[in-house]
Protein backbone atom coordinates (compact mmCIF):
# COMPACT_ATOMS: atom_id res chain seq x y z
CA UNK A 1 0.00 0.00 0.00
CA UNK A 2 2.71 2.52 0.81
CA UNK A 3 4.43 1.65 -2.38
CA UNK A 4 0.42 2.31 -4.27
CA UNK A 5 0.53 5.91 -2.14
CA UNK A 6 3.87 6.96 -3.30
CA UNK A 7 3.30 6.05 -6.67
CA UNK A 8 0.23 8.02 -6.51
CA UNK A 9 1.55 11.16 -4.84
CA UNK A 10 4.56 11.12 -7.63
CA UNK A 11 2.01 11.39 -10.33
CA UNK A 12 0.03 13.72 -8.58
CA UNK A 13 3.17 15.82 -7.88
CA UNK A 14 3.89 15.75 -12.20
CA UNK A 15 0.41 16.80 -12.67
CA UNK A 16 0.44 19.96 -10.39
CA UNK A 17 3.66 20.98 -11.82
CA UNK A 18 3.21 20.45 -15.37
CA UNK A 19 -0.22 21.49 -16.02
CA UNK A 20 -0.96 24.08 -13.30
CA UNK A 21 2.45 25.23 -11.78
CA UNK A 22 4.40 25.71 -14.63
CA UNK A 23 2.21 27.42 -17.36
CA UNK A 24 1.61 30.33 -14.67
CA UNK A 25 5.55 30.72 -14.22
CA UNK A 26 5.34 29.70 -10.35
CA UNK A 27 8.10 28.51 -8.10
CA UNK A 28 6.47 27.33 -4.81
CA UNK A 29 9.45 26.34 -3.73
CA UNK A 30 11.88 22.99 -3.97
CA UNK A 31 13.83 21.76 -6.84
CA UNK A 32 10.85 21.63 -9.31
CA UNK A 33 10.16 25.43 -8.55
CA UNK A 34 13.73 26.08 -9.75
CA UNK A 35 13.70 24.03 -12.74
CA UNK A 36 9.75 25.97 -13.83
CA UNK A 37 12.20 28.87 -13.88
CA UNK A 38 14.74 27.33 -15.72
CA UNK A 39 11.96 25.96 -18.24
CA UNK A 40 10.71 29.70 -18.98
CA UNK A 41 14.00 31.56 -18.84
CA UNK A 42 16.01 28.82 -21.60
CA UNK A 43 13.11 25.82 -22.07
CA UNK A 44 14.49 23.21 -20.47
CA UNK A 45 12.51 20.30 -19.68
CA UNK A 46 11.51 20.23 -16.25
CA UNK A 47 11.70 16.76 -15.60
CA UNK A 48 15.74 16.85 -16.83
CA UNK A 49 16.33 19.52 -14.91
CA UNK A 50 14.50 18.20 -11.68
CA UNK A 51 16.59 15.37 -11.96
CA UNK A 52 20.13 16.84 -12.59
CA UNK A 53 19.42 18.84 -9.46
CA UNK A 54 17.86 16.38 -7.45
CA UNK A 55 20.03 13.22 -7.76
CA UNK A 56 23.81 15.46 -6.97
CA UNK A 57 21.53 16.78 -3.90
CA UNK A 58 21.05 12.98 -2.58
CA UNK A 59 24.47 12.21 -3.25
CA UNK A 60 25.88 15.19 -1.30
CA UNK A 61 22.97 14.57 1.44
CA UNK A 62 24.36 10.93 1.88
CA UNK A 63 27.61 12.29 2.16
CA UNK A 64 27.12 14.92 4.67
CA UNK A 65 24.26 13.42 6.56
CA UNK A 66 24.51 9.97 6.37
CA UNK A 67 22.53 7.52 4.74
CA UNK A 68 19.01 8.58 6.27
CA UNK A 69 17.58 8.52 3.10
CA UNK A 70 15.48 5.03 2.11
CA UNK A 71 14.64 3.68 -0.60
CA UNK A 72 11.41 5.04 -0.97
CA UNK A 73 12.51 8.72 -1.30
CA UNK A 74 15.20 7.25 -3.83
CA UNK A 75 12.47 5.75 -5.44
CA UNK A 76 9.97 9.07 -4.91
CA UNK A 77 13.33 10.81 -6.54
CA UNK A 78 13.14 8.78 -9.78
CA UNK A 79 9.28 8.46 -10.16
CA UNK A 80 8.98 12.23 -9.87
CA UNK A 81 10.72 13.33 -13.18
CA UNK A 82 9.43 10.24 -15.09
CA UNK A 83 5.82 11.38 -14.36
CA UNK A 84 6.86 14.55 -15.41
CA UNK A 85 8.17 14.08 -18.46
CA UNK A 86 5.29 11.28 -19.58
CA UNK A 87 3.24 14.97 -18.84
CA UNK A 88 5.77 16.81 -20.90
CA UNK A 89 5.84 14.89 -24.60
CA UNK A 90 1.79 13.86 -23.81
CA UNK A 91 0.25 17.45 -22.75
CA UNK A 92 3.31 19.97 -22.97
CA UNK A 93 2.90 22.82 -21.40
CA UNK A 94 -0.73 24.10 -21.57
CA UNK A 95 -2.83 25.49 -18.95
CA UNK A 96 -5.99 23.62 -17.23
CA UNK A 97 -7.41 26.65 -16.27
CA UNK A 98 -7.62 29.96 -17.48
CA UNK A 99 -9.31 33.06 -18.23
CA UNK A 100 -10.56 33.45 -21.66
CA UNK A 101 -9.22 31.74 -25.05
CA UNK A 102 -5.91 31.51 -25.98
CA UNK A 103 -4.05 34.33 -27.44
CA UNK A 104 -1.77 34.11 -30.96
CA UNK A 105 0.15 37.30 -29.59
CA UNK A 106 0.96 39.95 -26.33
CA UNK A 107 -2.46 41.53 -26.65
CA UNK A 108 -2.81 42.08 -23.40
CA UNK A 109 0.16 43.25 -20.47
CA UNK A 110 -1.46 40.46 -17.74
CA UNK A 111 -1.55 37.71 -20.55
CA UNK A 112 1.16 34.55 -20.01
CA UNK A 113 2.55 32.60 -22.60
CA UNK A 114 3.95 29.29 -22.53
CA UNK A 115 6.37 27.34 -25.15
CA UNK A 116 4.98 23.93 -27.15
CA UNK A 117 7.05 22.49 -29.92
CA UNK A 118 8.77 25.76 -29.57
CA UNK A 119 6.01 28.42 -30.39
CA UNK A 120 5.03 30.81 -27.79
CA UNK A 121 1.59 30.63 -27.29
CA UNK A 122 -0.43 33.37 -24.88
CA UNK A 123 -3.09 33.12 -22.68
CA UNK A 124 -5.02 35.13 -20.02
CA UNK A 125 -4.50 33.64 -16.83
CA UNK A 126 -6.77 33.17 -14.07
CA UNK A 127 -3.69 33.34 -11.29
CA UNK A 128 -5.90 33.27 -7.85
CA UNK A 129 -8.02 29.99 -9.07
CA UNK A 130 -5.21 28.31 -10.46
CA UNK A 131 -2.62 28.72 -7.33
CA UNK A 132 -5.79 27.37 -4.98
CA UNK A 133 -5.83 24.17 -7.33
CA UNK A 134 -2.38 24.11 -7.63
CA UNK A 135 -1.92 24.20 -4.06
CA UNK A 136 -4.63 21.35 -3.29
CA UNK A 137 -2.52 19.55 -6.02
CA UNK A 138 1.11 19.76 -4.23
CA UNK A 139 -0.43 19.40 -1.05
CA UNK A 140 -2.41 16.43 -1.58
CA UNK A 141 0.62 14.79 -3.65
CA UNK A 142 3.64 15.53 -1.32
CA UNK A 143 1.44 14.42 1.84
CA UNK A 144 0.59 11.62 0.35
CA UNK A 145 4.46 11.25 -0.10
CA UNK A 146 5.32 11.22 3.35
CA UNK A 147 2.14 8.86 4.68
CA UNK A 148 4.02 6.57 1.95
CA UNK A 149 7.14 7.21 4.17
CA UNK A 150 9.15 8.49 2.03
CA UNK A 151 10.22 12.71 1.08
CA UNK A 152 10.89 14.45 -2.66
CA UNK A 153 14.56 15.13 -2.11
CA UNK A 154 15.11 18.49 -3.35
CA UNK A 155 15.57 21.74 -1.17
CA UNK A 156 14.72 19.78 2.11
CA UNK A 157 17.81 18.45 1.40
CA UNK A 158 19.78 21.55 1.22
CA UNK A 159 18.00 22.66 4.37
CA UNK A 160 18.97 19.50 6.66
CA UNK A 161 22.37 20.45 5.93
CA UNK A 162 22.57 23.62 6.73
CA UNK A 163 20.58 23.14 9.86
CA UNK A 164 23.90 20.46 10.41
CA UNK A 165 25.80 23.13 10.79
CA UNK A 166 23.44 26.51 11.98
CA UNK A 167 21.54 24.74 14.33
CA UNK A 168 18.64 26.86 13.21
CA UNK A 169 15.82 25.24 13.20
CA UNK A 170 14.68 23.00 10.00
CA UNK A 171 11.13 24.39 9.64
CA UNK A 172 12.51 27.80 9.46
CA UNK A 173 15.15 27.15 6.94
CA UNK A 174 12.83 24.91 4.96
CA UNK A 175 10.62 28.33 4.56
CA UNK A 176 13.63 30.59 4.02
CA UNK A 177 14.99 27.99 1.17
CA UNK A 178 11.51 27.39 -0.63
CA UNK A 179 10.93 31.51 -0.20
CA UNK A 180 14.17 32.25 -1.96
CA UNK A 181 13.09 29.87 -4.85
CA UNK A 182 10.20 31.56 -5.11
CA UNK A 183 11.87 34.64 -5.42
CA UNK A 184 13.59 33.54 -8.20
CA UNK A 185 10.61 33.90 -10.49
CA UNK A 186 11.55 38.13 -9.97
CA UNK A 187 14.12 37.28 -12.97
CA UNK A 188 10.94 36.79 -15.43
CA UNK A 189 9.83 40.58 -15.13
CA UNK A 190 6.54 39.80 -12.94
CA UNK A 191 6.36 40.79 -9.33
CA UNK A 192 3.39 38.58 -9.07
CA UNK A 193 4.79 35.46 -9.57
CA UNK A 194 6.27 35.16 -6.35
CA UNK A 195 3.39 36.46 -4.12
CA UNK A 196 1.25 33.77 -5.80
CA UNK A 197 3.95 31.07 -5.25
CA UNK A 198 3.96 31.88 -1.63
CA UNK A 199 0.55 31.91 -1.50
CA UNK A 200 1.17 28.26 -3.02
CA UNK A 201 3.08 27.49 -0.51
CA UNK A 202 0.61 28.26 2.54
CA UNK A 203 -1.95 26.34 1.16
CA UNK A 204 0.27 23.26 0.15
CA UNK A 205 1.61 23.19 3.49
CA UNK A 206 -1.87 23.41 5.43
CA UNK A 207 -3.03 20.28 2.90
CA UNK A 208 -0.32 18.65 3.59
CA UNK A 209 -0.95 19.02 7.51
CA UNK A 210 -4.91 17.40 6.73
CA UNK A 211 -3.28 14.42 4.78
CA UNK A 212 -0.26 13.40 6.95
CA UNK A 213 -2.62 14.31 10.27
CA UNK A 214 -5.98 14.07 8.83
CA UNK A 215 -9.18 16.13 9.97
CA UNK A 216 -8.86 15.22 13.90
CA UNK A 217 -8.40 18.78 15.96
CA UNK A 218 -7.06 17.56 19.56
CA UNK A 219 -6.76 19.61 23.07
CA UNK A 220 -4.83 18.99 25.68
CA UNK A 221 -6.27 20.86 29.07
CA UNK A 222 -4.61 21.17 32.52
CA UNK A 223 -7.14 21.70 34.99
CA UNK A 224 -6.03 22.43 38.36
CA UNK A 225 -9.25 21.89 40.86
CA UNK A 226 -10.43 21.03 44.43
CA UNK A 227 -12.66 18.69 43.30
CA UNK A 228 -10.54 16.13 41.74
CA UNK A 229 -13.35 13.65 42.11
CA UNK A 230 -16.32 15.36 40.48
CA UNK A 231 -13.85 16.38 37.06
CA UNK A 232 -12.28 12.78 37.14
CA UNK A 233 -15.38 11.48 37.49
CA UNK A 234 -16.89 13.15 34.77
CA UNK A 235 -13.75 12.18 32.60
CA UNK A 236 -13.93 8.46 32.92
CA UNK A 237 -17.65 7.89 33.22
CA UNK A 238 -19.31 10.89 31.02
CA UNK A 239 -16.41 11.52 28.73
CA UNK A 240 -15.08 7.66 28.86
CA UNK A 241 -11.67 9.30 28.26
CA UNK A 242 -8.34 8.57 30.10
CA UNK A 243 -6.11 11.38 32.15
CA UNK A 244 -3.09 11.65 34.59
CA UNK A 245 -3.16 13.24 37.68
CA UNK A 246 -0.12 15.64 38.88
CA UNK A 247 0.09 17.11 42.16
CA UNK A 248 2.11 19.93 42.74
CA UNK A 249 2.77 22.84 44.96
CA UNK A 250 0.89 26.10 44.89
CA UNK A 251 3.41 28.89 44.08
CA UNK A 252 1.74 31.89 46.26
CA UNK A 253 0.42 29.54 49.68
CA UNK A 254 2.79 26.79 48.89
CA UNK A 255 -0.44 24.27 49.38
CA UNK A 256 -0.68 21.16 47.74
CA UNK A 257 -2.61 21.38 44.45
CA UNK A 258 -4.06 18.31 42.05
CA UNK A 259 -3.93 18.53 37.90
CA UNK A 260 -5.68 16.81 35.57
CA UNK A 261 -3.70 16.58 32.29
CA UNK A 262 -6.15 14.91 29.51
CA UNK A 263 -5.78 15.46 25.61
CA UNK A 264 -9.21 15.42 24.08
CA UNK A 265 -10.74 15.87 20.64
CA UNK A 266 -12.87 19.37 19.97
CA UNK A 267 -15.87 17.83 20.93
CA UNK A 268 -15.02 16.64 24.44
CA UNK A 269 -13.03 19.52 24.89
CA UNK A 270 -16.70 21.73 24.80
CA UNK A 271 -18.14 19.30 27.14
CA UNK A 272 -15.85 19.29 29.60
CA UNK A 273 -15.39 23.37 29.61
CA UNK A 274 -18.88 23.72 29.67
CA UNK A 275 -19.76 21.26 32.20
CA UNK A 276 -16.88 22.63 34.46
CA UNK A 277 -18.12 25.70 35.94
CA UNK A 278 -21.15 23.24 37.53
CA UNK A 279 -17.88 20.91 38.76
CA UNK A 280 -15.87 23.36 40.22
CA UNK A 281 -16.38 26.66 39.33
CA UNK A 282 -13.10 27.22 41.15
CA UNK A 283 -11.41 25.33 38.95
CA UNK A 284 -8.12 26.75 36.91
CA UNK A 285 -7.87 25.64 33.00
CA UNK A 286 -4.88 25.91 30.42
CA UNK A 287 -5.92 24.31 27.16
CA UNK A 288 -3.49 24.44 24.25
CA UNK A 289 -3.80 23.35 20.50
CA UNK A 290 -2.21 19.74 20.21
CA UNK A 291 -0.81 18.90 16.34
CA UNK A 292 -0.21 15.57 17.33
CA UNK A 293 -0.82 12.83 19.66
CA UNK A 294 0.48 9.22 19.64
CA UNK A 295 -0.09 6.43 21.88
CA UNK A 296 -3.14 4.48 22.90
CA UNK A 297 -6.74 5.55 22.09
CA UNK A 298 -5.16 8.23 19.54
CA UNK A 299 -3.07 7.58 16.65
CA UNK A 300 -0.45 4.61 16.62
CA UNK A 301 3.36 5.17 17.46
CA UNK A 302 5.31 4.59 14.16
CA UNK A 303 7.27 1.50 13.85
CA UNK A 304 10.44 3.20 12.45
Amino acid sequence: MSYLLLILGSALFAVGDVMFVNPYHLAPGGVYGLANVFNALWGWKISLAGVCMDIPLLIIGTIILGPKFGLKTIISVILIPVFTFILETTWGYAPVIHDGPFLDAREHTTALFYMQDGVERWFMPDMFLNTVVAGLIYGVAIGVIFRAGATSGGSDIISMIIHKYTKISLGTLVLIVDSCISLTTLVLGDFRLPIYSIILIFIESKIIDLVVDGMKSYKTMFIVTDELEAVRSYILNDLERGGTLLVGTGLYQGNERKMIYVTLDRADMVKLKSNLHRLDPHAFVNIMESSEILGFGFKALPKE
